[in-house]
């Protein structure tokens, strides 16, 4: 990825907004553009659409909406902010959690009602760090869906959507304007493409081993459950124009992904009362922290698997979700009618497990706090029959990028804007702080959506100037 003066470049054709990536960031972004009169072309590596939200569960925390109105949930985007700064231990910028917990219930809105996006809040089962119920979610509860609903909008509103095209090159001046990118299509030839706004929405650098390992050790083996496209071409673009960038070594993980299936397991599995035990029949943590810090402590068991037992109480919250279905028609979910039959479909010693569950059940009665901090209570009784699924942790996608204010603009050292570059979801820096403890449930879908609707409206803002680099063809 390398960034060349634009001093004498010709660009082949000129777009007032270019949007790099393709994602649930990249097509809010596009859209809001579009809305707002702008001719966009947003450009993307794959075949189609789909990024790392398309694998998860698709679901988007929002505070104050009509939803949760409507169920009769108290909330607010100040509840939200607080819940963020508490779980990421205050390292987030206030300003920016502040900027996105307001911003997100509107955009939520705008796509149902200009684009019919039918969505619902989840009002059965809460998040760890969540005060209120605020996960947001469509028919099926699936990324994909949510990932076919953008494509199709963009596509009915005008958005100019370029697949198989891969972006290696930024050009800007000694200011540091970007004037445009070449791009790379899958027969050899390269185009460039001139832009009076530029969006960076490739995500962070999860598929990037090597940066991994640097910045993120303790996952440097894990299963990468994001897009692999993931490389940190955002993060290199942003180095050599003189971006601030943070908290690299926060990420979101996954302390439940079937193994070897590789489906994501929804950790509604365990807030409503399930648990972990590794390949010994032990528990071996709190599991109600967070499933994003479970990655990390699933991976250091024996083979890194672990087991999420639960009951089919349980199974029929999962079952909400698209994944879950899955899980169970691909033989990943054991069932069986009682704990001993279990360990033997599992493998683990089946002594050990059973006294594990029965001290599981005795904390729950007794509403105690285990050796590991996590409390039980009466209500999360398990009853035959009873399900386990074999799972991994795994590494979704990162947290730490581009520094970007209040319309996300990319932020200098300095904390000055560049002047025509804007950043959203995994490419911006995000409001987890800098470990995997900071990811409050939903992080990333927040700052996807949020940063993508305001940057599309600043780069509309922007583009409006029609500064104009090398080309004539640069459209209104």
């Amino acid at each position: 990825m390398t960034v060349l003066s634009a001093e004498g470049v010709r660009f082949d054709i000129a777009f007032p907004v270019v949007v790099v990536g393709a994602g649930a960031a990249g097509l809010v972004a596009a859209l809001t553009a579009r809305d707002l009169g702008q001719e966009v072309l947003v450009l993307e590596r794959d075949e189609i659409p789909r990024g790392s939200t398309a694998l998860s569960a698709g679901l988007i925390p929002a505070a104050g909406t009509r939803w949760q109105r409507a169920a009769g949930i108290e909330d607010s985007p100040e509840m939200f902010a607080q819940d963020i700064m508490l779980k990421a231990k205050g390292e987030p910028d206030p300003a920016l959690v502040a900027t996105v917990t307001r911003a997100i219930g509107p955009a939520l809105e705008w796509l149902a009602d200009r684009y019919d996006f039918p969505f619902s809040v989840i009002d059965n089962f809460r998040y760890p760090g969540h005060s209120a119920f605020r996960m947001h979610g469509l028919p099926t509860r699936f990324g994909a869906e949510l990932m076919d609903r953008l494509r199709e909008a963009t596509t009915a509103a005008g958005v100019e959507l370029l697949c198989e095209s891969h972006v290696t090159t930024l050009f800007a001046d000694a200011d540091a304007r970007v004037g445009g990118i070449e791009l790379a299509h899958p027969d050899g030839s390269r185009e460039r493409v001139g832009c009076n706004a530029l969006i960076l929405a490739c995500n962070g650098y999860g598929g990037n081993r090597a940066l991994v390992a640097r910045h993120i050790p303790e996952l440097a083996d894990a299963l990468y459950f994001g897009h692999p496209g993931n490389q940190g071409d955002a993060i290199l673009w942003g180095e050599a124009l003189g971006a601030a960038m943070r908290h690299f070594s926060g990420y979101q993980g996954h302390g439940s992904v079937a193994h070897p299936h590789g489906i994501l397991i929804t950790w509604a599995t365990i807030t409503e009362g399930g648990v972990q035990v590794n390949a010994e029949g032990l528990r071996f943590s709190d599991e109600t922290q967070g499933y994003s810090e479970q990655a990390a402590v699933v991976l250091q068991q024996p083979d890194a698997i672990a087991w999420t037992v639960f009951d089919e109480r349980i199974a029929g919250v999962a079952r909400q979700f698209e994944d879950f279905r899955q899980a169970e028609t691909s033989g990943a979910i054991l069932t069986a009618g009682n704990l001993e039959t279990l360990a033997l479909q599992m493998r683990v010693p089946a002594s050990e497990f059973m006294q594990t569950m029965s001290e599981v059940e005795t904390l729950k009665a007794e509403r105690r706090q285990d050796a590991y901090g996590r409390k039980f209570e009466p209500k999360e009784k398990l009853a035959p029959p009873f399900h386990a699924v074999k799972v991994t942790g795994a590494l979704f996608h990162t947290q730490g990028g581009l520094v970007v204010d209040n319309h996300a603009r990319v932020l200098r050292k300095d904390n000055t804007p560049l002047p025509n570059l804007f950043a959203a979801g995994g490419a911006a820096c995000g409001v987890s702080g800098s470990s995997a403890r900071g990811y409050l449930s939903g992080n990333g879908l927040l700052t996807a959506v949020a940063l993508g609707r305001l940057a599309g409206a600043a780069a509309s803002k922007t583009a409006s100037r029609r500064i104009g680099f090398g080309t004539s063809d640069l459209r209104d």
